[in-house]
């Protein structure tokens, strides 16, 4: 059972230590001989771990190893690949506390978010295994008389895998399994200020079996070594999750060498509410939904779109299920949202909230910065509501990634629809309604990459995952889609 004796103890006793590069199955310092520290989310002070802080020559060395090992990993059988990621998806579980541990840490999120964050790895690795064993084709009519005509899925090659800060196991995990599935193998950088668990996931990836080069490890500033990575002839394929504008920059040059990406970008969600029967249940999706993570993932619902008539009970609702979050450390039983990850995000986020009430939005609650007692070894803030946002304002058109909600009020169903579309983005929203009539047009109707009825914006482990606008580029992550990025379609024409 999770703890906060536990995890104070643990980390008491794990020292922190200097992680190598893992290339080809092996810790290897960089050829800068440079490290530097990541620290405790909650705790600003305290040195979790080192990592190196890579050269264009790690990056080679680490595309080659990969290059070796997809010759042999291509032609395992896909049910022998699945065996070891099976065997993955159990030391995921059974490491989990430890894993729980080490990613509130350096993350900050609460230790019941991480736990569910490493449980979710683990089933979407078993989702991924069991593709192994399904990678199809179809077998065709001939034109001609004695010709077999049949299409097959081959491996694409070495994936270069990029994850951001917010999910440091799951994303991770959401791009290097699905490759090993279908035979590619990877080139893995995390976010440079959430690697820890990364390291970790390395080490239970080669105590599953997954041989050396297959998946290689390279830590360091994404402007340093991004660049080489995206930009090495021998990668075949970009997963990248991040900022749009990153996404953007990403996907210009891969089109020049016409390499493959899957992009999974920004969001504005909104939460579109028609009516109700109990208003408690609608708040209590939506802010469980805004939230989670302290507000910091690109599924968070950011927006609340009501109709006129509904708008009081729902916000009479909201200030209660809000005024309940209780803000602390992981490690705290009764706290119900973290920390932010760090200064600058704090610092971001506290920018948004200054610029909504400058806007004439009004501030119903929260938005202070918490700096008392424990308070003081992190970067804390009061979740704020917006009330009265017009649809123009930047906190409404503008992605915060932080624990900022805001709500918009509208005449109709039509308007509610035009203003949830009234945005760059396009990754999740919301519908909540008891008429089947108004969900299904608002599925349809919403620009929207995934819709969800009556519930916030949680996915599951073997449905696509993407969006569209300005929220993704190529193939959907998690599900099937995988195949359209990992694989490429080769036609075979045999004549007996």
């Amino acid at each position: 059972m999770i703890t906060s004796t536990n995890m104070l103890g643990w980390l008491e006793r794990n020292q922190p230590k200097t992680y190598g590069n893992f290339i080809n199955g092996k810790w290897i310092a960089s050829k800068s001989q440079q490290t530097y520290p990541i620290y405790h989310a909650a705790n600003k002070r305290e040195v979790l771990a080192s990592f190196q802080q890579s050269t264009e020559d790690d990056v080679d060395a680490a595309v080659w190893a990969a290059n070796e090992a997809f010759q042999s990993w291509s032609q395992v059988p896909g049910p022998d690949r699945g065996a070891i990621l099976y065997r993955f998806a159990e030391l995921l579980e059974q490491n989990v506390e430890e894993l729980a541990y080490m990613l509130s840490a350096e993350q900050g999120k609460l230790l019941a978010e991480s736990r569910g964050e490493v449980l979710r790895a683990a089933k979407e690795t078993r989702f991924c295994a069991g593709e192994a064993f399904r990678i199809e084709g179809q077998t065709l009519p001939a034109e001609r008389t004695g010709v077999w005509n049949s299409t097959v899925r081959k491996p694409i090659g070495v994936i270069a895998a990029i994850a951001p800060w917010n999910f440091p196991v799951v994303t991770p995990v959401r791009k290097i399994i699905p490759a090993l599935a279908y035979g590619c193998t990877v080139v893995y950088k995390p976010a440079s200020i959430t690697p820890w668990t990364s390291a970790r996931l390395m080490e239970l990836l080669a105590e599953a079996g997954v041989p050396s080069g297959a998946v290689n490890l390279i830590v360091g500033s994404g402007s340093k070594i991004g660049h080489s990575l995206i930009n090495h002839p021998d990668i075949k394929g970009i997963s990248f999750t991040g900022s749009t504008k990153i996404g953007k920059n990403i996907n210009e040059t891969a089109a020049k060498r016409l390499v493959k990406t899957q992009l999974e970008l920004g969001g504005k969600n909104p939460a579109v509410v028609l009516d109700f029967d109990d208003a408690k249940v609608v708040a209590k999706q939506i802010v469980a939904a805004a939230f989670a993570c302290s507000g910091q993932r690109c599924t968070a619902i950011s927006r609340i779109v009501v109709v006129q008539e509904k708008k009081q009970q729902l916000v009479d609702a909201l200030l209660e299920e809000v005024k309940n979050i209780r803000v602390g450390p992981a490690w705290e039983e009764n706290a119900n949202m973290g920390p932010l990850v760090n200064k600058p995000q704090l610092d971001i986020v506290q920018h948004y909230v200054n610029v909504g009430q400058q806007e004439g939005a009004k501030l119903l609650f929260g938005g202070d910065v918490l700096t008392e007692g424990v308070y003081a070894d992190g970067h804390y803030m009061v979740p704020a509501l917006f009330d009265e946002v017009e649809p123009q304002m930047q906190i409404a058109k503008e992605e915060i990634f932080g624990p900022v909600l805001t709500i918009t009020t509208v005449g109709s169903m039509e308007e509610a629809l035009a203003v949830a579309n009234d945005v760059d983005y396009g990754l999740a929203a919301s519908v909540f309604t008891k008429d089947l009539h108004s969900a299904y047009a608002f599925a349809e109707r919403l620009q929207s990459g995934m819709v969800h009825i009556n519930h916030g914006t949680a996915s599951a482990a073997h449905l696509p995952f993407g969006g569209t606008k300005q929220s993704g580029f190529g193939a959907f992550s998690i599900g099937q889609t995988n195949a359209e990025f990992f694989t490429e379609l080769k036609a075979v024409y045999f004549q007996y």
